[in-house]
């Protein structure tokens, strides 16, 4: 009939028709129809492709009346590879069951797809049948030796099964990779699976990992069963193979590849899913009885849960999963391991400002003292050293990190290099214990310690270099100095490696840019701005310390108003949270307020004075109480009329110069 109607159309008239040119493939009567219809002067044949992004994300805002989410639209195009049919039906069914608003909301298939599939499935054989439901469970991309294996089969008779479902249009092989197949679209991947029983499921996602397993201990690319798989991506696709086994699998097994998966995610600074197999890690040990293995997990977690690089590391809850493994740890007698899960959970404390951190300092040095490990009393002399550091006593402080430093070179657990929480003390400690020493008067000296530590060479040790250098270079007042370390910080193209870190370099680099006349007033409003959104709310370490940087800034731009704004909320940060080594910068900075403010020079000397006064309360040294790197960085004696001295009349270093006794200073920062 078309093709008669076609060779009689009259003027001005025209017929359109659709067609598969595959899955099914033409059959013979239309291979007939069309090459005749070809022949016709008129006729014009339309490819019709999958719909791109944006056509899928107009069609699904026709079919809700409104426009979609775009992760909604994205997610939509990946599961149905544009095919207007699964586009319009997906739809419906997000808008009828109120997913919309959810964005990525992955619901399950919509009838309507699920019987077209069904109705495909419904003219194979068992073997073709078993073989399509194991690929849909592989996953999208379906790895053809690795199919076999789990069918039981060898590649030429699966190669032969796969004939019909090609035909069908459900898997098709991938271009670039001849021992692949890929489902043409995820939805018709998830049908399949939704029309397996849930034994049967799980069954077959043990038996995908057992081969996925004898794949990776195969011989070449393609030698063993798994041949053709990213190896990159086995870790996870293990786990997530052994956990939908449930409990047909060996829970050790399973919390092991977990464990693994989470390694594996945590390289590639997927932390989010690094946290999800770590979590579940810890959940199967535990609901089986396995506290070593819990331990592990939760050991894993921690360590990256702190890691710099994440933008959003720990709170309550991490915090409570902290204290558990801790629990556990003393349970199974390992007290090192122990130490070092309470070390990292009272890490968490400073870095949030938490109040009881003092009480998490007590029972570590407590530990450590009653301890004959000395890695147990490396964790508790370290912990009392952060806390001296805290509260300003930075003459304690200094020798506290100088204990842990002689404990490390002397071999003090050499044996836990390899343990999670022994990059505590071997990883950040010496940053700590230089940012101390600078602190103490002993700037060059605390300059040496970091790069011969951590020397910017790349990646994240370029990260901490510059968090650290920039920190010391503001405590110093040296502006130039920051600028030169973040601008190697900003060509090394590492800005976004160690977040955490980022913020307070950016910070630093804001205060020294106002400084050297930098456009003042808009480097201190947009300081005030990141210092809101990065330190206030929840409140950070070095809150206190960096308002009254900013104090400094408007004070360069000025702005005295905005300036006694800033040391005002400095104030109220240290009431409310401690950290009381930034004190002295905020005294200081108040007497220089008062300054700019036209007080007299006995009020501002009265002021400066009051800081000094603030520092001899603190023994930083015998003998010798005296300002801070602060009050001689910046220079005390260009606006107080009188220079910081010793009891015994000798002028007091200023930061930066060198001296064979002991140099001073006067507050401090961890």
């Amino acid at each position: 009939m078309f093709g008669h109607l076609a060779g009689r159309l009259p003027a001005r008239s025209a017929i359109i028709g659709s067609l598969r040119d595959r899955a099914p493939v033409p059959g013979s009567d239309l291979s007939r129809l069309l090459a005749a219809v070809g022949r016709l002067p008129g006729h014009r044949r339309i490819g019709l492709g999958p719909l791109g992004p944006d056509d899928v994300t107009e069609l699904i805002r026709r079919e809700i009346g409104r426009e979609p989410d775009a992760d909604l639209a994205h997610d939509i195009h990946a599961r149905t590879a544009g095919n207007p049919f699964y586009v319009r039906e997906l739809s419906r069914l997000l808008n009828d069951s109120g997913g919309l608003g959810d964005g990525t909301n992955r619901i399950g298939v919509p009838s309507t797809v699920r019987d077209v599939v069904r109705d495909r499935m419904a003219g194979l054989g068992p073997e073709a049948g078993e073989l399509l439901r194991i690929a849909a469970l592989i996953g999208r991309d379906v790895e053809l030796r690795l199919l076999a294996s789990v069918a039981g089969i060898d590649v030429a008779t699966c190669l032969e099964l796969l004939d019909p479902l090609r035909a069908l249009g459900m898997l098709e092989p991938t271009l670039d990779d001849p021992f692949s197949l890929r489902f043409s679209h995820d939805l018709v991947r998830e049908s399949v699976t939704e029309t397996m029983a849930h034994q049967q499921a799980i069954r077959l996602h043990l038996r995908i990992a057992d081969a996925l397993e004898d794949g990776r201990a195969g011989d070449g690319a393609h030698g063993g069963a798994g041949g053709g798989a990213d190896d990159e991506a086995v870790p996870e696709r293990l786990a997530h193979h052994l956990g939908a086994a449930g409990p047909l699998a060996d829970p050790v097994r399973t919390a092991e590849a977990m464990m693994s998966a989470g390694r594996r995610a945590t390289a590639k600074l997927a932390f989010a899913a690094a946290d999800r197999y770590l979590l579940e890690a810890a959940r199967i040990a535990r609901t089986a009885g396995l506290p070593e293995l819990e331990l592990s997990a939760l050991s894993l977690l921690a360590l990256i849960t702190f890691t710099p690089r994440r933008q959003v590391g720990y709170g309550a809850a991490t915090f409570g999963l902290l204290e558990r493994a801790e629990r556990l740890a003393r349970g199974l007698g390992r007290d090192a391991e122990a130490a070092g899960l309470l070390f990292a959970r009272l890490f968490g404390a400073y870095t949030l400002l938490e109040g009881n951190r003092e009480h998490m300092v007590r029972r570590l040095s407590e530990r450590g003292e009653a301890s004959d490990d000395p890695v147990v009393q490396v964790y508790g002399r370290q912990a009392l050293g952060l806390h001296q550091w805290d509260v300003g006593d930075i003459g304690d402080a200094y020798r506290s990190f100088n204990v842990v430093e002689r404990a490390i070179r002397e071999g003090v657990g050499s044996e836990w290099d390899d343990t999670p929480f022994w990059c505590d003390i071997s990883g950040e400690w010496p940053g700590w214990r230089a940012v101390v020493t600078a602190l103490y008067g002993e700037v060059e000296a605390a300059s040496a310690m970091i790069d011969s530590w951590n020397g910017p060479a790349g990646g994240n040790a370029v990260a901490r270099w510059a968090y650290y250098m920039t920190m010391i270079a503001s405590m110093a007042g040296d502006a130039a100095w920051v600028l030169r370390v973040a601008d190697r910080w900003t060509a090394m193209g590492n800005g976004r490696i160690a977040v955490q870190q980022e913020h307070y370099v950016r910070l630093d680099r804001l205060w020294a840019r106002a400084l050297t006349g930098d456009d003042p007033a808009g480097t201190a409003e947009e300081a005030e701005t990141r210092v809101a959104s990065t330190l206030a709310d929840p409140p950070r370490f070095g809150l206190a310390y960096h308002l009254a940087l900013i104090a400094e800034m408007w004070l360069a731009a000025g702005s005295p108003e905005r300036a006694g704004n800033a040391l005002d909320q400095a104030n109220r940060a240290l009431e409310a949270h401690g950290q009381r080594y930034a004190e002295g910068l905020v005294m200081l900075m108040r007497a220089r307020l008062l300054q700019a403010r036209g007080e007299p020079v006995h009020v501002v000397r009265a002021a400066a004075e009051a800081a000094s006064d603030c520092s001899r309360a603190r023994p930083w040294w015998p003998g010798c109480p005296v300002p801070t790197i602060f009050e001689a960085a910046r220079s005390a004696a260009n606006w107080t009329g009188q220079s910081p001295s010793r009891p015994d009349g000798e002028p007091c270093q200023r930061s930066g110069q060198a001296s064979s006794s002991p140099p001073q200073a006067c507050s401090s920062m961890p």
